[in-house]
């Protein structure tokens, strides 16, 4: 196993090991891509108070998300087509996120179904679901998540209109791959994942293809995808999903504190400070720049988690330190997984924690818990110079 220091080092791997569309299908943003650049290098203006004389023995990074016990508080963030990325990538990285004691979100767009997931792991994970205009199929996928005994869903809130990504047109972006003369080129260079990918059957839509009249096949997809998602989506119907769930809920999505106090009066159990990854509207402000204010609207009633840009434990830190009772990662745990499977997705959680732990410290604290705004140096002006 090669030397694993950074997310980094699981990146240059991931890079070399997996077909160039679903490396660009993780690794892009929106139109010139400058909310998905922002997202991570905003992190870089924020610096981190150093402490010292501290008593650091009995340090730990356990907490809480949403009443659920967790190492620490790091969910694996729903990621359309993961099994795209390595062979039945879902359902090893929720293997890896229930050994680690972190909870895994399974996309509705995932490539392992919802019974596929929950008949490799022990223990209940999430489901995500988007907010589509088609209430029977709403009804059905959530009683599936219920049999499965997911514990929460998480609704996805801000893709009523797909956000146009460059590089996956280019690509000819789909799952399975178009074999155009550039992807079998390409295929041909990364023999050790087509390897993998022929020794699974699982390489279409599993929450969808064979569930939805008249979508048996990946052709069948696109055209069902465009009419499905609701560009009338409002409120109203939002908490009717909340209700046909009926159990914890948490909106990803939110960017801005009037949507956030909206999501809070809802009732929704946690909200996501999100710009999609940089993935919906570019331009936007980066998910760390918005978190401070949103938590300060929200109040204590609805935790505040954040996602975007997230690339190590001292982004963590800084986002705890920011308001966020939590944070979801997502390109992070994918590097791993397309770089060493579900190995590398631990791998990629064991640097996340040890880096949070490590700097926590090296700030003086001994718990998540005691992370707040005095552990971070801020610019003049970051959290408010737009108006």
């Amino acid at each position: 196993m090669p030397v694993i220091t950074c997310i980094e080092d699981l990146k240059r791997i991931y890079r070399r090991r997996v077909p160039k569309m679903f490396y660009d299908y993780a690794e892009t943003g929106s139109w010139t891509e400058q909310t998905f650049r922002e997202n991570s290098s905003d992190f870089a203006q924020i610096r981190l108070r150093q402490r010292i004389a501290v008593d650091m023995t009995g340090r730990g990074t356990r907490s809480a998300m949403i009443g659920q016990d967790v190492a620490m508080p790091v969910a694996l963030a729903p990621v359309g087509l993961t099994g795209m990325q390595s062979a039945d990538g879902e359902i090893k990285a929720a293997r890896a996120a229930e050994k680690f004691g972190v909870p895994f979100t399974l996309s509705t767009m995932s490539i392992c179904s919802i019974e596929d997931v929950a008949a490799h792991v022990t223990k209940p994970f999430w489901f995500q679901i988007y907010t589509l205009n088609d209430d029977d199929f709403n009804r059905r996928i959530l009683d599936r998540a219920r049999a499965a005994g997911c514990s929460a869903l998480v609704i996805t809130v801000d893709l009523q209109i797909l956000g146009q990504r460059h590089k996956d047109i280019k690509n000819g972006m789909s799952a399975p791959p178009k074999f155009t003369l550039p992807v079998l080129m390409d295929l041909a260079t990364k023999w050790g994942w087509g390897i993998e990918m022929l020794q699974t059957k699982r390489r279409f839509f599993g929450n969808i293809v064979g569930h939805v009249e008249g979508i048996s096949d990946p052709s069948s997809l696109s055209a069902w995808t465009a009419e499905k998602f609701d560009p009338a989506l409002n409120w109203d119907k939002i908490k009717k999903l909340m209700d046909m769930w009926g159990g914890k809920v948490i909106l990803k999505g939110i960017l801005d504190p009037e949507d956030a106090e909206k999501a809070a009066s809802a009732g929704a159990d946690a909200i996501v400070v999100s710009n999609h990854g940089g993935r919906q509207l570019d331009g936007a402000l980066s998910s760390i720049r918005m978190l401070p204010q949103i938590a300060a609207a929200v109040g204590g009633g609805t935790e505040v988690w954040m996602d975007g840009g997230i690339r190590s434990g001292q982004d963590v830190l800084k986002a705890l330190a920011l308001g966020a009772k939590g944070v979801m990662i997502g390109r992070a745990f994918v590097y791993g997984l397309g770089a060493m499977g579900e190995a590398g997705v631990t791998r990629a959680l064991e640097v996340i924690q040890k880096e949070l732990e490590t700097s926590m410290a090296l700030s003086g604290e001994t718990q998540v818990s005691g992370l707040g705004r005095h552990n971070v140096l801020v610019p003049n002006g970051f959290l408010d110079g737009y108006s």
